[in-house]
């Protein structure tokens, strides 16, 4: 007897399914014990959480928010390593480039890691990256960056990587920063810089980062301008217009602190954030 599981056309009536005859021998067998997917999922799949931190602008707190995510973690007893990929403005300190935001990644995590894989890119020049680079005389390539955050994560439970300037910035002449997070593919945290004009560059960075099919996890409202008339109603005009949620809002501080800011946000609604120990 032939039996043919091909399906010719959708629209031909389906016909009735013959009964199904189980031989003898098996119907007194016990079915074997499925295993709990649970135990399953933990015995093959390490936790593990990594973000991406966006903003709307340059200058407008994604260094200090990174930081605060990042001590978070480490209060939650996570091993956790901030990532800047691309940094500008760096100066020579004991014979080393260095660059005061990753330096503050680097004292906010507690997995130390080279700077050639926390920062592979250290640019002299305080510009866009693109820009920067060409004076540097060095092309920006993410397959370093891919590589060294695939390392980082690799000794750590927690990676949050931020990224330069604003979302689209160009890092070369083909590639930018939505670029990197698009091949990256982590969530975003977009922080949004609240001063006159943020509502429109917040909603622009939101309709980028969807449109790279991009988790959008959720955003900061980081008061940058202490004379911002209004910040209520701009929060709230945001927050009806972001489809995604609102994990605080951090008030102007004379001086960034990112233990500080950490207290104004709450990031269990993150896909991954470590669960609350009991």
């Amino acid at each position: 007897m032939t039996i043919d599981l091909g399906i010719n056309n959708l629209n031909d009536p389906i016909a009735p399914e013959a009964p199904v005859l189980i031989p003898p021998a098996l119907v007194d067998e016990e079915p074997a014990p499925e295993a709990s997917p649970v135990i399953q999922a933990v015995g093959s799949l390490p936790w593990r959480f990594s973000c991406f931190i966006t903003g709307t602008d340059t200058e407008i707190g994604k260094t200090m928010i990174s930081a605060a995510i990042l001590h978070q973690l480490v209060e939650s007893g996570v091993r956790a390593c901030g990532m800047k990929p691309i940094a500008a403005g760096a100066e020579m300190v004991e014979g080393e480039l260095r660059n005061e935001d990753a330096d503050q990644l680097r004292a906010a995590g507690n997995v130390h890691l080279p700077a050639s894989l926390t920062t592979p890119f250290m640019l002299r020049t305080p510009a866009a990256p693109h820009i920067a680079a060409a004076i540097d005389g060095v092309t920006i390539d993410p397959v370093p960056i891919i590589a060294a955050y695939a390392e980082i994560a690799a000794a750590s439970d927690a990676v949050v990587v931020e990224g330069v300037g604003g979302f689209r910035v160009p890092l070369n002449d083909y590639f930018d920063t939505a670029d990197l997070a698009a091949q990256l593919n982590l969530p975003v945290v977009l922080v949004v810089g609240m001063r006159l004009g943020c509502i429109s560059h917040a909603l622009l960075t939101v309709e980028a980062v969807i449109a790279r099919n991009l988790v959008l996890a959720g955003w900061v409202a980081n008061q940058i301008d202490p004379d911002m008339a209004y910040l209520d109603e701009n929060i709230e005009a945001l927050a009806a217009r972001i489809p995604a949620p609102l994990l605080g809002r951090v008030p102007f501080m004379d001086t960034p602190d990112f233990k500080a800011a950490a207290t104004h946000i709450n990031l269990g609604a993150l896909p991954g954030w470590p669960p609350v120990r009991t």
